[in-house]
């Protein structure tokens, strides 16, 4: 997802709609929204400049405080090239940004990446488009490939439909799909980021889990021997878990990010959502050649820290073999306790797990 993503959405738009530049756009309102087409026009070229500006002033607490207008008198064309020069500058703030690079946004996380803002900047197209092509009575249906590509970077909560586009639309309330209840409410998902001391702890989105599982790299830079195994498994769980409808994308598997080079040294995340009672378990590992620098333990506490905040989390877990002495340290420094005999007893009850494990825990 990047600044290739959003050419293609933006010359789209623009196609549609420049077979009805002749009709009153302030006549009629787009599709289900509140607003008129050319009101629901212009807040695509607002969105666009304005996540642009966001992207590239390194914004961290709110949007760049500015507002576009039109100037008086310009027409549906004017309009049009507006959206085509917003795109163009926000497209080049993309491909521009370095990775890693995070800018505000307020849903959910406060932040977003370059792809991130590439995600947002291209659903904003897409299903506006849509609003107006709606109103106006025009035919219109984006690539299937870049439907698909919004509903993996933005929309992980969401099982994936029998085709991208219309499952996108029911996603945001502008469509039906068979077997599922309507949508009212809806947001798009970003993905969690929690920074430590040396490292980055990046949620990996489902399209780079399955890129990991098939042998990939999930677009990160990884030192050399990475990902190891754990991760690529970690990643398999994952994939099936969001083909299924039942990932939450704050419950995911994360990259370890090296601060200091932007590589990728291992692997770290939840083996699902928090049971009835609140216990959830997490697993890691790290590439063979970051093991024994503090690096799985620093992000175990970020990690668990973070979970232990939560309401819906009493306690996170962590089952490691008898004789894997380097993980049972990690697990020590990072603040966890050997479970009783009876809590070992109901967690290998509960959760399935194999008894010969050790099970250890950290509570709120």
């Amino acid at each position: 997802m990047g600044g290739d993503q959003v050419d293609e959405a933006v010359a789209g738009c623009v196609a549609v709609l420049r077979d009805a530049v002749g009709r009153d756009w302030t006549a009629v309102n787009a599709g289900r929204v509140e607003w008129s087409c050319l009101t629901t026009a212009f807040h695509i070229a607002e969105d666009l400049i304005a996540y642009a500006a966001n992207l590239a002033g390194r914004a961290q607490d709110d949007y760049v405080p500015f507002e576009i207008t039109l100037d008086d008198g310009t027409d549906n064309s004017g309009l049009l090239h507006v959206i085509q020069s917003t795109g163009a500058l926000f497209a080049a703030a993309v491909r521009t940004t370095p990775p890693g690079v995070r800018a505000f946004h307020p849903y959910p996380f406060r932040s977003a990446d370059r792809e991130g803002f590439a995600a947002m900047g291209v659903a904003e197209v897409l299903l506006h488009t849509h609003d107006i092509a709606e109103g106006l009575g025009l035919d219109y249906e984006p690539g299937e490939e870049l439907a698909q590509a919004v509903l993996e970077w933005l929309f992980p909560h969401v099982q994936p439909g029998p085709a991208p586009w219309p499952t996108l639309l029911w996603a945001t309330g502008r469509g039906e799909l068979p077997g599922r209840a309507p949508v009212t409410e809806w947001r798009w998902h970003n993905n969690l980021v929690l920074p430590t001391e040396r490292l980055v702890l990046t949620g990996i989105r489902p399209a780079a889990a399955r890129d990991l599982r098939l042998g990939g790299d999930g677009g990160f830079e990884w030192i050399e021997g990475g990902p190891y195994d754990g991760t690529r498994q970690a990643a398999g769980f994952m994939t099936k878990a969001y083909e299924a409808g039942v990932h939450r994308p704050e419950f995911g598997v994360f990259a370890l990010v090296r601060r200091e080079d932007g590589r990728a040294v291992g692997g770290m995340g939840f083996h699902g959502v928090p049971d009835e009672d609140g216990r959830v378990e997490i697993g890691y590992d790290l590439v063979e050649g970051a093991r024994g620098q503090g690096y799985a333990t620093e992000a175990l506490n970020a990690l668990a820290e973070w979970a232990l905040a939560r309401d819906d989390v009493s306690m996170v877990f962590a089952s490691i073999e008898a004789d894997n002495a380097p993980s049972q340290r990690v697990v020590a420094r990072a603040g966890f306790t050997r479970a009783t005999v009876e809590e070992e007893r109901t967690a290998h009850a509960e959760h399935d797990l194999d008894t010969a494990l050790r099970l250890y825990i950290r509570r709120a």
